[in-house]
């Protein structure tokens, strides 16, 4: 048999008109920063992007300042109405600009043209059509008749979705009438910068979204900020420990969403090839830089030679290579601190005496990539099953009854995620019942809509983003005073 490749099909940079610096944006403008300045580089090339500031003490504290101005003279005396009009064109520029974004985004991450322009920017886009709507009906959230906004909004977010999780947490803090400080994750801070130029397009109050560029010490300052009302942060067990240490006692209102280490459980009368699919989708979309990846993969006994072996067939199809090449698969992972992680914890595996599986992937000379792994005969003890890998890598372990398969899935100190595949409705429903996870997904995996809310348990956090949950994680009850600091 004889098998055509695919002729390369590169999306185009030059729709990219970006600054070769960017300061920070604060009270409505681009401003120096009083720190040094780093280089972002594409992971796929290690080819610089641009310059972008590093945020000090004093730039944090000028963000909340301006965060907290913008508040008490203009946001907070609009009506919801007014304030929706703002998410609504906000919502359309990025439509507008989708492209643009898209390809930022990909460059900036690593991830696959094809999922920031399919997955990425429409999701962004929904998000704040979802919650303009919201804007003026906060009364139906269901914290009594007249709920009140926090005050000034303190936002950290992750490097595997920067602009989704941009939109997950400015959306709803604006439609519920608070202000917002924002800094993106140290490696990929582009789409941030470039959202900042939407809110000047779409004429937002100055103030009322500020974006600070830096690494952790930033995050550190503004976490600790006396002037923050909320702090909504995603991204990695350990340091949400530290935040929530740092705001203990202190009445700032927390949400956390941090690591998972997702069960995607298989039984013997689910639609294999349709859950192949589902497996492929839970580990492998966005290179596996996933919270709620399906990065354990439960299959009921007597299936697991044939899962395991179309799995591997599958995952043979996919390619590896130039994230901005419409045909790609798995882009680069997007740093070399992760690549050197994946590294130690699949040798890790390999060590403790796992099966290791990787695809035959023609890996670039240039930039940080792993290709497609899977490890069979694991122990729950392994650390491959215990430790958030955050890469393309699933490990396979099998059961025999329903009892067990909770069990097993039960059996990690996360709670973010977890996927059943059966053609039986009450087998479902039964274990959907019993496992311990913030998000279930029945016969299809890493589905999201800005109505649904998400969100974990144990190490996986605690609070919600999205839907009216996630609108609440930003509003008091009417009987209680906002925005007091």
């Amino acid at each position: 048999m004889t098998f055509l490749d695919y002729a390369p099909a590169p999306e185009s940079t030059s729709i990219l008109n970006l600054k070769p610096s960017y300061g920070l944006f604060i009270g409505g403008k681009f401003v120096d920063s009083s720190g040094s300045t780093f280089d972002t580089i594409s992971p796929s090339t290690e080819k610089k992007i641009t310059t972008v500031s590093h945020a000090t003490e004093d730039d944090v504290d000028r963000a909340v300042k301006a965060a907290r101005a913008a508040y008490d003279k203009t946001w907070s005396k609009l009506s919801g109405s007014e304030r929706g009009k703002y998410l609504f064109r906000i919502a359309r520029i990025i439509q507008e600009r989708s492209r643009e974004l898209a390809v930022a985004e990909t460059l900036d991450n690593g991830k696959p043209i094809r999922e920031t322009r399919d997955v990425d920017l429409p999701l962004v886009a929904a998000w704040f059509f979802y919650y303009a709507g919201w804007a003026d009906k906060l009364e139906y959230a269901g914290l009594g008749p007249n709920p009140q906004a926090l005050g000034v909004a303190a936002q950290i977010v992750p490097w595997n979705f920067p602009l989704l999780m941009l939109a997950w947490k400015i959306a709803p803090a604006l439609a519920a009438g608070n202000t917002v400080v924002l800094k993106p994750a140290e490696t990929t801070p582009l789409t941030a910068l470039l959202f900042a130029e939407i809110c000047q397009q779409a004429g937002l109050p100055d103030g009322v979204v500020n974006i600070i560029t830096g690494a952790g010490a930033a995050g550190a300052a503004l976490v600790s900020h006396p002037g923050i009302n909320k702090l909504a942060f995603t991204g990695s067990t350990p340091v949400g420990r530290q935040i929530a240490s740092t705001l203990a006692g202190t009445g700032t209102k927390v949400t956390l969403e941090l690591g998972g280490k997702g069960a995607n459980i298989i039984f013997d009368d689910a639609a294999i090839d349709q859950a192949i699919e589902g497996i492929v989708s839970g580990i492998f979309f966005n290179q596996g830089h996933v919270c709620c990846a399906g990065s354990r993969l439960l299959v009921q006994e007597n299936i697991h030679d044939d899962v395991v072996h179309r799995l591997q067939k599958r995952l043979s199809t996919l390619r590896l290579g130039d994230p901005l090449d419409k045909n790609t698969d798995i882009g680069a992972v997007n740093s070399k601190v992760q690549l050197e992680r994946i590294t130690e914890l699949v040798g890790s595996g390999e060590g403790e005496g796992a099966t290791r599986w990787t695809s035959a992937c023609a890996i670039p000379e240039k930039g940080f990539w792993f290709a497609p792994t899977v490890f069979t005969d694991v122990h729950t003890s392994h650390r491959i099953a215990r430790e958030e890998i955050f890469g393309p890598v699933l490990s396979v372990m099998t059961f025999r009854t329903p009892e067990e398969a909770v069990a097993k899935a039960n059996n990690t100190p996360y709670g973010l995620s977890a996927g059943i595949w059966t053609e039986k409705a009450s087998r479902m429903l039964a274990i959907a019942d019993k496992l311990r996870a913030g998000v279930i997904w029945a016969n299809t995996f890493n589905k999201f809509d800005p109505a649904s809310p998400f969100g974990g348990y144990q190490e996986s956090g605690y609070g919600r983003e999205g839907g009216r949950h996630g609108l609440a994680a930003y509003l008091s009850p009417s009987d209680q005073k906002a925005g007091g600091k």
